[in-house]
Parts: structure tokens; C-alpha cells; sequence
């Protein structure tokens, strides 16, 4: 695709990415066969390729509407186009610099601004979410069933484990999630303290900058990506003199769309010559879950196959979250970790599509999300499925309000089993 663009962006470093990703899209328009909003809308400029289009001319110099910024808003940022595209291009970073343009040039009405800064300042701050999603908890009888499904039913930690291990592995506690769904990570440590390792949270460390980043505020975001870097580098490089089997060997995410994020510390702190190197180890060091488990299934399925009751019964249905399948190209690692424990564990059709989760997308565009999380749980339902698991926390609650099947993280099914 030829591009011109405008001097505002010409020659930077938005710029050129952005001008680099145009020019590798074809028009070919396989994207919008997978693009869920295409689906849903039917509107060019609510897939990838009108999206795409769109964006363009916004860097080349076209005036910009509410309308160019109501079609990119209503962009999941799933990601599934770049799975479909047979010529890579790389459609997440290009529209989150589009969408940062955009919001510079065009003012959102004063409600809609208030409820993205409520939004943003309230769930990347643990302390004050969890007081927030407590309250809520607390009078959800109260509330009407639109905001009841948007605040999910209490859930318990079971205990840390106090063991030491030679093999350490470090943990992203995450914003929303210990408030949300607080045993995710306590499962974690447990299923992972049974297998010799110990694993670890930096206290200083938190968001991973994602809501920030996908809300347009980038700079705060890369404030967040380097708080957690400063964080996380006396475990990842110890202090001289310290013996250098005391560093971790991993930085392991158990939610799926922080791992994406921290993932691509390395790209998007390139530019900072403070941070570029430590970035690049960092994101060299993530992994999501369900990479680092594989390596212990033999050790798993003989641990479960000893202890009495075995696993969860009954057929499992697993949600694959864009964030792993689409934003880090990650298939089969957690199907094939249930199976080494002996679930029964399948997908179910169109398991490529978006549940409708996405981040802040479920509390920003709420007929969409919850005609995807409709469609989504519908197949689920197909399978018989008794359960419902997932690998990020947002998926899970936001599949969980609309069902009575229960739903949880797969690693939580592993931690049951070898209770």
C-alpha cells in the first residue's frame, strides 16, 4: 500500500513503523473473514482492512472525525487478523498508533472522558479496585443485572506456599486480577512449589502498562513498563557478589494479555537508552504459564495419578484468549498439559474469535461485547463442557457472567487435582 504521509508524523518513529506496516498490506482482505466486529456490523470500516485504510488517511493528512474514532474504537485489538494475514502485517501496533493520533485531534464528550479516566486510574490501582469490587460485592443484590454482571462473585486465595527451592521463577501479581480472581496466582505458586520451584513477586512491580497503552495514554504506559522493569531487575540480575543462581530463570505471566504486553517491553522502550537493553531482557525472560508447564507434564501426570480423586471430572471446555492464540502465536500448550493430567479437555467451534473481553473493551462497548460473549458461550455450551477454563482473568469473568457453568484458569484445575 503506498502511503504520503503528513509532515506531523513524517520522519518519526511512529511514523515509520507505521508507513513500514502499510506498505506490507495488500488489500488482499482475508482479515475481515476473522474479524469479529465485521461479522457482527458488516461495515468495511469495522474490520481490519477498512480500519487499516482508515488509519491512513488520518497519517496522511485527512481531517479526523468522531466517526474515523468510533470505528477504531470498536476495534478489539484481538489481534486474529494478524494470524490471518498472509503477509504479516502487523495491524496491533499500527492502529495503536492510529488511535493516539486520533485521540489528540479529536475531544471525546466530557461523560465519555470522565468514565475512561475513572476507568483507568480504578483498575490499575490494586488497592483501590479491590476496595471498589468489594463494595460492589458487597451490595451486588442491590444492583441492577447489567451491573451485576460486571461485578463477579467473591473468590478466595488458598495459601502461599512457604517452601524454598533452588529454581525461581518470578510473577506478575497484576492490577485487576488478585482482587478479581486472587487464587489464580496462589494456584500458580502451589502447582509450581510441588514441582521444586519456588515462585516469587517483586512487591514494587505492577500494572503492566496494557490498559494505559490500548487507553491512549502511552507515555503513561512506558512509565508503567518501567517502574516494573526497575522492579523486577535486582531478581533478574542480582547484585554483585550475589551468586547468580540466586536470579530467576523465568518471568512467568498467568494472565495472558499481560504477558502479550510485557512480551514487547523490548519494542516498545527501544527508542529509551536507559531501559532499551534491560527492556529487551525482560521480554526475553516472559513467559506465559502455559509455556513453562509443558517441561513438567510427565512429573505432573505422575503426581496426580497419586494422589486420590485424580482430576476435575467431567468434560472441560478450554477457552483459547486472543492475547495468547493471536497476540502471542501460542496454540496447544495448555490442551496439552490438561491431557498429560488426564481432562478431558476440547474446544469448541470458532475457538479462533474473541469472547468479547478484551481488556476494557466489555465496560466501553457493552452491546458488542456481550453479543460476542453470547456467541462464545453458546459454543461453548455445545460441547457438554462442566466446566469452563480460560488463561486470562478478563476472559474468565467476563464468559463466567453470563453462564452458571462454572469457569476458572486451567492452572486452577491442575492445583484441584492435586489436592
Amino acid at each position: 500500500m503506498q502511503t504520503n504521509l503528513a509532515d506531523f508524523i513524517k520522519n518519526t518513529r511512529e511514523g515509520e513503523e507505521a508507513e513500514a506496516i502499510l506498505r506490507a498490506c495488500v488489500h488482499c482482505g482475508f482479515c475481515t473473514a476473522t474479524c469479529p466486529t465485521y461479522q457482527l456490523l458488516g461495515d468495511e470500516l469495522d474490520g481490519p482492512r477498512g480500519r487499516i485504510y482508515l488509519i491512513k488517511q488520518v497519517l496522511e493528512g485527512a481531517p479526523v472525525t468522531a466517526k474515523t474514532q468510533t470505528h477504531l474504537d470498536r476495534c478489539l485489538t484481538c489481534r486474529n487478523c494478524e494470524t490471518t494475514c498472509p503477509s504479516g502485517v502487523k495491524y496491533g501496533r499500527l492502529v495503536d498508533i492510529g488511535r493516539q493520533v486520533v485521540e489528540q485531534r479529536v475531544e471525546r464528550p466530557l461523560g465519555e472522558r470522565i468514565k475512561r479516566k475513572l476507568l483507568v486510574e480504578g483498575l490499575t490501582r490494586p488497592m483501590v479496585f479491590k476496595t471498589a469490587l468489594r463494595a460492589g460485592q458487597f451490595f451486588r443484590p442491590l444492583l441492577s443485572p447489567a451491573l451485576q454482571d460486571k461485578v463477579p462473585q467473591r473468590r478466595h486465595a488458598g495459601m502461599w506456599p512457604a517452601r524454598e527451592h533452588a529454581r525461581k521463577m518470578l510473577v506478575l501479581e497484576g492490577c485487576a486480577q488478585p482482587g478479581m480472581a486472587p487464587n489464580i496466582n496462589t494456584a500458580t505458586a502451589r502447582v509450581l512449589d510441588a514441582l521444586g520451584v519456588q515462585l516469587v513477586v517483586a512487591p514494587k512491580a505492577g500494572c503492566c502498562g496494557a490498559l494505559r497503552h490500548h487507553m491512549n495514554q502511552q507515555e503513561a504506559a512506558l512509565d508503567d513498563m518501567r517502574r516494573n522493569i526497575d522492579a523486577w531487575w535486582p531478581y533478574v540480575q542480582p547484585a554483585s557478589g550475589t551468586a547468580a543462581a540466586d536470579a530467576v530463570e523465568a518471568i512467568v505471566m498467568t494472565a495472558s494479555g499481560c504477558g502479550v504486553t510485557v512480551k514487547e517491553y523490548g519494542h516498545l522502550l527501544a527508542h529509551d537508552s536507559a531501559y532499551a537493553e534491560k527492556a529487551r531482557r525482560i521480554a526475553e525472560l516472559t513467559r506465559d504459564l502455559s509455556e513453562i508447564m509443558p517441561q513438567f507434564e510427565a512429573q505432573l501426570a505422575q503426581l496426580v495419578g497419586a494422589r486420590a480423586g485424580g482430576t476435575a471430572a467431567g468434560r472441560v471446555a478450554y477457552h483459547p484468549p486472543c492475547t495468547l492464540q493471536h497476540g502471542q502465536q501460542i496454540r496447544g500448550q495448555v490442551e496439552g498439559v490438561l491431557r498429560a493430567v488426564g481432562v478431558d479437555v476440547v474446544l469448541c467451534a470458532d475457538s479462533h474469535l474473541c469472547c468479547g473481553s478484551a481488556g476494557s473493551y466489555s465496560l466501553l462497548q457493552p452491546e458488542l461485547s456481550l453479543q460476542l460473549r453470547d456467541r462464545k458461550l453458546a459454543n461453548l455450551a455445545d460441547t457438554g463442557a462442566t466446566t469452563i477454563v480460560s488463561a486470562n482473568v478478563g476472559c474468565s469473568a467476563h464468559l463466567q457472567s453470563g453462564t452458571e457453568t462454572p469457569v476458572m484458569h486451567w492452572i486452577e484445575l491442575i492445583d484441584k487435582a492435586l489436592k
